[in-house]
């Protein structure tokens, strides 16, 4: 076993994870403004699989997924901390794919509401225990896959600073149980999960919280989403996204749907409605060394007659990557980014489009 590869003699954990199902150490700063400052580690281990012969009697099928299992532990400055584990891997013989994800979160972050005509702060603690279970499977010999997925947690929230303001939120959001079933149609033909240089991913997710599953909320959540990546040379991979989701009935706040762009912050622009679009385009420079450069706008808002007055949110920024694990197309770098109010920057494990 190397830590060098046999291609370039350049660093590189490929032979570390295949050889000798190591782990990929992933100590990650944490920038996220919405959170502050602090530091996570998440150990990621990964088992690649083997290209079947249906991938060689059917060209047009996307490579085999791997199979990997993680754990984490986060601690921030504003006193937010988590701990979780989880697993990604696939039943070969029927053609399923399962994700199954357990935690604990202790959060501290802010939340945005308009008072008497002016945008008000409010910071909120939510402890939350979320349990994640995903099941797919691929369709024949194509890149379609067809599955369901179900979300559970326990949730106690409250205010941190002014608590007047709980008068804007129902009691029930503050103790509550979220018991959510939903239906999940993907297509994907990316030639890798980690840092793609070509492919679609298309996903559509619809989700139903209801009382006859034990939640406290009823509502339908959409969130249709695609992903297109094309090598217009060996050098410059196009990347382009496009993201929707609307929420129909009552959602608690912290679970509505917020604008998920880099350098602005979780949670600070809501809405039952998002739209977003983004690109990221990628400049293989030099040897194992891209450079990033993206930028994108949303907007949100909660009935389509305000679409006009809501603002339009945008971001840019660059950033630089290394290739870590070249025969798993694995990058990890880091991207400066500036939204709305201010820039972040954040530590990158594959690409930025984490969905």
């Amino acid at each position: 076993m190397s830590f060098k590869d046999s291609l370039d003699g350049a660093f590189d954990l490929s032979d570390w994870v295949i050889d000798a199902h190591g782990f990929v150490p992933v100590p990650i700063p944490i920038t996220e403004p919405a959170i502050g400052y602090g530091a996570a580690l998440m150990p990621v281990f990964i088992s690649p699989r083997k290209p079947t012969a249906a991938n060689a009697a059917h060209k047009n099928m996307a490579p085999p997924m791997p199979n990997m299992t993680g754990v984490m532990g986060m601690y921030t400055a504003n006193g937010s901390w988590a701990v979780g584990a989880a697993r990604s891997a696939n039943f070969d013989r029927w053609n399923l794919r399962y994700t199954v994800l357990l935690g604990y979160t202790n959060i501290n972050i802010s939340y945005y509401r308009t008072v008497l005509e002016k945008e008000r702060e409010i910071e909120v603690n939510l402890k939350m225990i979320p349990v994640f279970l995903r099941g797919t499977k691929r369709i024949g010999y194509s890149n379609w896959h067809l599955g369901g997925q179900y979300f559970f947690s326990k949730t106690k929230a409250k205010l941190r600073n002014d608590t007047k303001l709980d008068s804007l939120f129902s009691p029930k959001e503050f103790d509550n149980l979220s018991s959510i079933i939903g239906a999940v149609i993907q297509y994907d033909s990316r030639d890798n999960i980690f840092t793609p240089n070509k492919g679609t991913k298309f996903h559509f997710l619809a989700n139903w919280s209801t009382q006859y599953l034990g939640s406290d909320f009823n509502y339908v959540h959409l969130n249709p989403f695609a992903y297109q990546y094309i090598p217009f040379s060996k050098k410059w991979v196009c990347g382009f996204r496009a993201d929707m989701q609307q929420v129909i009935g009552d959602a608690p706040f912290y679970l509505l749907p917020s604008i998920d762009l880099r350098g602005v912050p979780k949670g600070r622009y809501q809405g039952k409605t998002n739209l977003l679009v983004e690109t990221e385009q990628r400049w293989n420079a030099w040897r194992r060394w891209s450079l990033i450069f993206f930028g994108g706008t949303a907007k949100a808002f909660n009935e389509y007659s305000d679409f006009g007055e809501a603002e339009w949110v945008y971001n840019y920024g660059t950033g630089i990557r290394y290739l870590l694990a070249r025969k798993l197309g694995l990058y990890t770098g880091v991207d400066v980014a500036r939204g709305p109010e201010q820039f972040a920057f954040y530590v990158q494990f594959g690409n930025g489009w984490s969905k």
